[in-house]
């Protein structure tokens, strides 16, 4: 097939089939903001307030700090171009219905950490908390960090130096103030705190932490809630702490942070290996295949212009037969990257441009 040839029918995304009504999130990329969410299941409640108002987050409320109006440096175009299968929408419905984690597990490169982005893009949840796992990940390391030595070193000099001349300072004030600033939640942490609407969380790659880990998140995944020890000292006190994106401190109270509504989780895995049942079955699953032909062609459409999709029908077909055979690992902003230097850069005169476009495309499990 040459560029000349017919192009396959493309589906638009003003020719798919109408949402189903019980559906908030669309996967076509159309941000909106009027949406409210469904009542969760009697089992999946939770009661999280914000120490400074003393009153529930309500869904209707209006975003409150920039981080829900910001995708995040770098992702802004990634969300705004990506498109879901309606089965991948059905699922991510599923799990904001039931207030449940949606485990993602597919191929490297089919859009399972982007699947994130584009929820909170479509939504208007603004920018994601993205913990990232590798094999030295622990669950404190998705909660909150402490600086205890640092703490201990300001409090060694502040001991050395000379008091305020207005008397005896109240010590218990001073030292829940003090201790907020050795505090920062990490991205779980940070999507726990009560907020009018759900964070989205990406928990990525968590087939590649240790075996532990997935029962580790358990309790605090369904419980939605998690103490800080440091803090349960003072209980009279709320103690202010930074936030995982470092936009705002946040109070907590007797030390317990707990949210109102559950946050939109997406966990991703690679298939490396299984999880125990009893983590499985508290998420909703969704296996995310390989794109299709025309997958590819909307891909291509959305992120290169309808010119591009045009002059790289040849290119395309052969991709996605070497999808649909599965001998070849490859992903899709490997395709996208071939067609964007192909189609901007000029090569006039480069002998070894075929050999650039070659190593562009080739398989990830390609190792020699």
């Amino acid at each position: 097939m040459n560029a000349d040839d017919p192009q396959p029918p493309v589906t638009t995304d003003a020719e798919r089939p109408s949402p189903p009504a019980w559906w908030i999130y669309y996967g076509d990329g159309v941000r909106r903001t009027d949406w409210t969410l469904p009542e969760p299941p009697p089992w999946r409640r939770f009661d999280g307030v914000r120490p400074e108002t003393g009153e529930d987050s309500g869904p209707e409320a209006e975003p409150c700090c920039d981080a829900h109006t910001a995708e995040g440096p770098g992702r802004t175009g990634v969300a705004t171009t990506y498109r879901a299968e309606p089965e991948e929408a059905r699922m991510v419905n599923a799990a904001i219905h039931l207030r449940r984690p949606l485990l993602v597990t597919g191929k490297p490169g089919t859009g399972k950490s982007t699947l994130a982005h584009g929820i909170a893009h479509e939504l208007g949840l603004g920018r994601v908390l993205h913990w990232s796992v590798t094999s030295r990940t622990t669950l404190a390391d998705g909660l909150y960090a402490y600086d205890a030595i640092g703490r201990l070193q300001d409090e060694k000099r502040d001991q050395g130096g000379k008091h305020d001349a207005g008397g005896k300072r109240d010590q218990d004030d001073k030292r829940a103030a003090d201790i907020g600033t050795y505090l920062r939640l990490g991205p779980l942490g940070t999507a726990l705190l009560p907020s009018d609407r759900p964070r989205v969380l990406l928990i990525d790659e968590l087939d590649k932490g240790d075996v532990d880990l997935p029962n580790d998140l358990l309790s605090v995944l369904e419980d939605g809630q998690f103490t800080i020890p440091e803090l349960q000292r003072y209980p009279v006190c709320d103690v202010h702490v930074m936030t995982d994106d470092g936009l705002r401190r946040e109070p907590v109270r007797h030390g317990r942070v707990r949210c109102a509504e559950f946050p939109l989780v997406v966990l991703t895995s690679n298939g490396e290996r299984e999880f125990p049942p009893a983590f499985v079955r508290r998420c909703v699953r969704l296996d995310i295949r390989p794109p299709s032909r025309q997958k590819l062609d909307r891909i291509v459409r959305a992120h290169l212009g309808p010119e591009v999709l045009r002059a790289s029908g040849e290119r395309l077909e052969a991709f996605a037969k070497d999808l649909e055979e599965g001998r070849k690992l490859l992903a899709t902003d490997q395709l996208l990257n071939t067609l964007r230097l192909e189609h901007t850069a000029d090569h006039t005169g480069d002998p070894e441009w075929p050999t650039v476009l070659r190593e562009l495309l080739r398989p990830l499990n390609d190792t020699a």
